[in-house]
């Protein structure tokens, strides 16, 4: 029989665990309290806000200054990262039970090689048509979404230039020492930054932005196994600063962050995504068009910081080539609700003759993050640019046969 300390083994370990607990009492030390969890029943109910066209920045701004005790408070609150253990493994077999009938194989190949022994989904969308050319673990990609982290920070720019609380080159100065501006924070993807946009913008009109960009809805056309996500009905506990730095209170879905890089890359189409089931829907997929979006102004001033971030940012791993620019926002946090911890990376390219959006979320433990998963998907690119992807024309659509278009206001 094992033994410790010649004690049969069994009566050794319940002795140690005495011995600890006892131990943890007398010095003071408190067991650690299980964290509350959000109820999500009222964010479930959420209501559309009063509509709103986009219209141009044309006015340069300042950000209203914030008190010292207050921006303190402030870094303290984005610094905060939930800790506890992770339910979601960091390894799996990301292909099983996929539907790849309808799908571009060549770009399935590409990134299931790329996503390799990890657990993530991977999302890759043509983003002049809307139909989805791989969906790789589709069971995860199908959830009721994550929390979004600092991908949310996208929105935040786009509302906030939109309002005219600040312009890509206001210089923000963040302490004695720090000052930033918006090319700088969507690069290295600065919490303070965009908590303070956050609180600039308030609820309503971070909300507005949210709704119109997709989120709260279903970003597929005829997608049975989709679910919509989740936008709060209210300031959610952790505050604007932490839903506009980390996306606290939404539930962000791999499928709706493709359809916002997709707007982005082609001008502000955007589009319903399709998921062709076999090879006969691919061929005969019209593509439609769920709102425009009156962002072509806005566009300029976000790609700059959404390429740093490949440069010089977060999104390194992805691999900055200025012949093949790729554009993205990465995202790391711990999702309370499952708990997992999260690695985002939502990008597209701008080269050749063809355009690729590539949405990579990863699940598991600690070596999950934005940039690991920013790493799959410039495999994914270099992958297919490799093999002249990109130097091959995409199947052409007339204008007439994108049907169902609505207005930029549109709900």
């Amino acid at each position: 029989m094992l033994s410790f300390c010649g004690l049969p083994l069994t009566r050794s370990v319940g002795i140690i665990l005495a011995l600890t607990v006892t131990a943890s009492t007398a010095f003071g030390i408190a067991p650690q309290k299980k964290k509350r969890t959000t109820s999500h029943a009222a964010a479930a109910k959420a209501t559309p806000v009063a509509k709103k066209s986009l219209v141009a920045v044309k006015k340069p701004v300042t950000v209203r200054n914030v008190s010292a005790g207050r921006l303190s408070a402030l870094k303290h609150q984005v610094r905060r990262v939930t800790r506890g253990m992770w339910k979601e493994p960091t390894y799996a077999d990301s292909t099983i039970g996929d539907n790849i009938d309808g799908e571009d194989l060549v770009v399935r190949r590409a990134a299931v090689e790329a996503l390799g022994p990890l657990n993530g989904t991977v999302a890759v969308v043509d983003p002049t048509t809307g139909r989805i050319l791989t969906l790789v673990n589709q069971k995860l990609a199908f959830k009721s979404g994550f929390q979004p982290c600092s991908t949310i920070k996208v929105v935040a720019a786009l509302g906030a230039l939109n309002e005219n609380v600040i312009e890509r080159t206001t210089v923000v100065s963040l302490s004695r020492r720090k000052k930033i501006d918006m090319t700088e924070a969507l690069a290295k993807s600065n919490n303070v930054y965009f908590a303070r946009l956050g609180e600039q913008l308030g609820f309503e009109k971070v909300s507005y932005y949210a709704h119109l960009f997709g989120l709260g809805e279903k970003a597929g056309l005829d997608i049975a196994e989709e679910q919509s996500g989740t936008i709060p009905a209210s300031t959610p506990e952790a505050g604007m600063g932490m839903m506009t730095s980390f996306g606290s209170g939404i539930y962000l879905t791999p499928l709706q962050l493709a359809a916002l890089m997709s707007a982005i890359a082609n001008g502000g189409t955007l589009y319903y995504l399709q998921h062709p089931r076999s090879v006969k829907d691919a061929d005969e997929m019209i593509p439609r068009v769920k709102r425009q979006l009156d962002i072509q102004a806005l566009i300029p001033e976000i790609k700059p910081g959404m390429m740093g971030a490949v440069e010089f940012g977060t999104a390194r791993r992805a691999g900055y080539d200025q012949n093949e620019p790729i554009y993205g926002k990465t995202g790391t946090c711990t999702d309370t609700r499952s708990p997992t911890h999260l690695g985002w990376f939502g990008s597209f390219n701008d080269a050749g003759k063809r355009k690729l959006v590539v949405v990579t979320l990863l699940t598991g433990g600690k070596p999950i993050s934005g940039p690991v998963a920013s790493g799959v998907a410039g495999k994914i690119y270099k992958t297919l640019s490799a093999q002249n992807y990109f130097t091959q024309p995409a199947a052409s659509v007339s204008p007439a046969a994108m049907v169902g278009a609505q207005s930029s206001s549109s709900r």
